[in-house]
């Protein structure tokens, strides 16, 4: 197997997901479920990034945006041509909804990339919403 290079320098070796998934949950505060409904019912914006077979067997949370993962980055950067209206600027809280709170930790971290600042995720993700016994709907 060769080394990776990029631009003249040798990459480092793989990073394993969980060591990925550390280093994103590091840059932020994670908030429970409990938290993240009273947050979105007081103007955050909630995104459940799960996909359609997801939120068809297990339902969805009322008033949470839908941005399935894969375009998440081009909805919400505040000055792409592709933005939702809810991507007001760097400064709106986005909290990240997945199905148990593995994948929305990266996407937080992507948009804190992004430069959205209180971006975050709900920890346990739907599951742990649903389990909490906060609004679900068919």
């Amino acid at each position: 197997m060769s080394a990776v290079h990029t631009g003249g320098v040798q990459a480092a070796g793989p990073t394993r997901v969980d060591a990925l998934l550390a280093s994103a949950r590091s840059r932020y505060t994670r908030i429970g479920p409990r938290e993240a409904y009273e947050e979105a019912a007081a103007g955050a914006v909630l995104v459940d990034t799960r996909n359609a077979g997801q939120r068809a067997a297990d339902g969805v949370v009322p008033g949470a945006l839908i941005v399935e993962r894969n375009h998440l980055e081009w909805r919400f950067d505040p000055e792409g041509d592709a933005r939702l209206p809810a991507a007001t600027g760097f400064d709106v809280r986005v909290i990240v909804l997945c199905d148990e709170g593995y994948a929305s930790s990266l996407a937080a971290a992507s948009l804190l990339d992004l430069g959205l600042h209180r971006a975050t995720d709900v920890v346990g993700g739907f599951q742990a919403w649903k389990a909490e016994g906060l609004p679900v709907e068919a």
